[in-house]
This record gives structure tokens, C-alpha cells and sequence, in this order.
């Protein structure tokens, strides 16, 4: 990844830039830097209006060939536009799951009519995709997965029952992707399979989860006696476990980079209050300020040698690199809303309406969760060491 940019990237800088003005405006207002469900401003239903306005603009599948419907952008531009998005106010994306998840595992482990099925819904921002993973008892060790799947001896259709949970998203999606056992004398990573299950039928339970922030990001998912064809499975079954690890490689996509520039807004939040508040004069909140940076310009620097590379095998140099990275920003993260509060003080206890007061408290209560979703900072340290490192276990 060269950091010296082209006129023409530059020029594409400024594309961007001209079309988020032009569009992020009007009906779509409202959007303007709500970092998702939950957060004030933002209408899930506004936000799939504007998911189909991105898809009419180009900027869905950027990185998919042209044979899947894509534009076969450069990586750097790529980068570009997930960091441009975010600066511009680009509201928090519904179909993120789908277009940098699920999609990319859909070309290397679909049939081809699965490809030709579902990849042009997710290409105009009409289908909406959850991630159905986590179950009680099995969180980070996903190995431990109960959820079972069995074949209907006469249709050939998969039958599903179980529980998922923290489902993100998965009451405003129309389709999850499951990772279950379909092999009953079956244990830890054998015997799995990654079906693909509508949400809306008969036989599927949704229970959003209130969080901390007072939002519903994600859902409890009961699956009881629920339906899927018999040909809805990516890669053989039984083979589930490999091609739901692909999928969450998918995970250090360039996506990453937009993530980092909604950290970079954050962080500038948060030095604006200390200005504002007199916190900045304080040298210890000073240098944790000037740490904070430091922090973030490697995460940057860490996010872009990994998305540069083809190979990331566990067992790559880019690999091991990759594997700190989940670890690293979610960590950097939660330090940060623990400053953010130091920075507010006594202010930070109050219900205050004050709309940045309010950001900084919505960070700090977020942050929390950080380190334990997608993979506990235990999970993350076991990964590293036996995956990445060679460690016996």
C-alpha cells in the first residue's frame, strides 16, 4: 500500500466528497453522522432508502469483479471512499453484512446459482443479510455451537432449531446466514454446515436485545422447526467450519479503514470538549489525548499493510499481522470512551442536552462492549498465540 497518493486518487477523494454533498441532503438529512440503529436520527427505513441511493451511485460491490455486477476498483480507492463516507457523514450501513461478508464467501464457496440468486439483491441495496453465530454458551468458542440441522427426508429441505444470539441487525434483515450441526454424533468444529434461511417465516423468533445505550442493535433469534431449501448450503456440509472462518477473514476487508475513520471523528469529539472544558490544559489527560492519536494513526497504518495483502493465512507474515487486529482496535477503542468521560468529568454523569455531551456518553457506554463481541480479548490473545504463533494450546 503505497501512502503517497495519485492525482488521480485525489481527484477520486474529491469525487466522493462532490457526491455525498450532493445526495446526503434533503429526505436523507436526518442520516447525517447517525452511526446506526439506535442512534438519534437514525430510521432504518430512511437508511435502506439511502443503501438503494449508494447502489444507484456505484458505490455498492466496488471491489466485486464486473462478472458479479462490480466495479473491480483499486484497493486504494477502495479506501478512499470507506474513509471519505465516514468524514462526510455517511450514516451507519445496513448492508455492511451483505456486501463485505457474506458476498465475497458467496463467490468463492457459492454454487453459481447461488451467486445469481442473492448477490444482485445485495448489489442494489434491496436484501439485507444478519449473522447468525453466537449462541448461548457458545460466544467466542463458536466451536460449541448447538443449533441443529436436519434434512426433511421427503422435500430435501433443511429444518432448523436452536438460538442464536446478539444477532446484529437481524430484525431489519430479510435473510441469516446460520452456522449449524448437521451431523448429531458431531463435536467442536466437525460435522457443521452455513445454510442460508429467511427470516420472515413461520418457525423464526425475534427478540430484540435493549442494550446500555437504549438502542436494539441486535436480536435473540429462536429457530423452531424453521425451513431453508436443501441446495441454501455454502460449501459442502460438514465442512461448515471452514467456510465460516472465510467468512469472518472477510472481516479485514477494506471496510476497516471506514471503521477507523469513525474512530478518527470520535477522538476529534472528544478533544473538542477538552478545549471547550478547560480538560486540555491538564497534562495528564494531555498526553493521553497525544496517546490516543499515536494510537489511531497505527491502527491506520496496521489496517492498510494487512488490506494490501493477498495471503492471509494464519500462517503468513500477513496472516499473524491480521490477527492482532481485531484485538488491537477494540482495545484502543475502549481506552478511548474511558477518556472520553475524564474528559467531561462531573458533566459526564449528567443527562445533558447537549448533543456532543451526549456523543461522548454513547461512546463510552458502546466501547464497553467492544472487547467482547466479535471474539473476547481472551478469545483474541488464544488466536494469536495458537493460530498465528504456533503455541500449543
Amino acid at each position: 500500500m503505497n501512502l503517497l497518493e495519485t492525482q488521480m486518487e485525489r481527484d477520486f477523494r474529491v469525487e466522493v466528497r462532490s457526491w455525498m454533498a450532493a445526495h446526503l441532503c434533503g429526505e436523507f438529512q436526518p442520516l447525517y453522522g447517525a452511526s446506526g440503529l439506535g442512534a438519534p436520527g437514525y430510521d432504518p427505513v430512511l437508511a435502506k432508502r439511502w443503501e438503494q441511493q449508494l447502489a444507484a451511485g456505484g458505490w455498492i460491490g466496488m471491489g466485486w469483479s464486473p462478472a458479479h455486477g462490480g466495479r473491480d476498483m483499486p484497493l486504494a480507492q477502495q479506501v478512499i471512499f470507506h474513509e471519505e463516507y465516514v468524514r462526510c457523514g455517511g450514516p451507519g450501513r445496513l448492508g455492511h453484512i451483505g456486501e463485505q461478508l457474506l458476498a465475497p464467501t458467496l463467490m468463492a464457496h457459492g454454487t453459481p446459482e447461488q451467486q445469481q440468486r442473492f448477490l444482485p439483491g445485495i448489489l442494489a441495496g434491496e436484501t439485507y443479510w444478519a449473522q447468525g453465530y453466537s449462541e448461548p454458551g457458545a460466544g467466542s468458542d463458536l466451536a460449541a455451537v448447538r443449533t441443529r440441522a436436519q434434512r426433511d427426508p421427503q422435500s430435501g429441505d433443511w429444518v432448523i432449531d436452536g438460538q442464536k444470539v446478539w444477532t446484529s441487525w437481524a430484525h431489519e434483515s430479510d435473510w441469516i446466514f446460520v452456522l449449524a450441526r448437521c451431523d448429531p454424533g458431531s463435536q467442536r468444529h466437525k460435522g457443521l454446515v452455513l445454510l442460508l434461511v429467511p427470516l420472515r417465516q413461520p418457525g423464526v423468533t425475534l427478540r430484540p436485545i435493549r442494550q446500555i445505550t437504549g438502542g436494539s442493535e441486535f436480536n435473540e433469534v429462536f429457530f423452531d422447526g424453521a425451513r431453508t431449501e436443501g441446495s441454501l448450503h455454502l460449501g459442502e456440509p460438514g465442512q461448515g467450519w471452514a467456510v465460516a472462518m472465510y467468512l469472518l477473514g472477510c472481516e479485514r476487508g477494506v471496510s476497516t479503514l471506514g471503521q477507523q475513520a469513525h474512530f478518527r471523528r470520535e477522538l476529534e469529539q472528544v478533544i473538542t470538549v477538552a478545549r471547550r472544558n478547560g480538560a486540555a490544559r491538564n497534562p495528564l489527560l494531555r498526553q493521553r489525548l497525544a496517546q490516543a492519536e499515536l494510537g489511531l494513526l497505527t491502527l491506520r497504518s496496521h489496517a492498510l499493510r494487512v488490506a494490501g495483502q493477498d495471503d492471509v493465512a494464519p500462517s503468513s507474515a500477513a496472516g499473524r499481522a491480521a490477527s492482532i487486529s481485531k484485538y488491537a482496535w477494540s482495545n484502543w477503542r475502549r481506552s478511548l470512551g474511558a477518556l472520553a468521560m475524564d474528559v467531561l468529568g462531573v458533566e459526564g454523569d449528567i443527562a445533558d442536552a447537549d448533543p456532543l455531551c451526549r456523543s461522548l456518553q454513547q461512546l463510552w457506554l458502546s466501547s464497553l462492549a467492544d472487547t467482547i463481541y466479535a471474539g473476547t480479548n481472551e478469545i483474541q490473545l488464544n488466536v494469536m498465540a495458537e493460530r498465528a504463533l504456533g503455541m500449543p494450546r
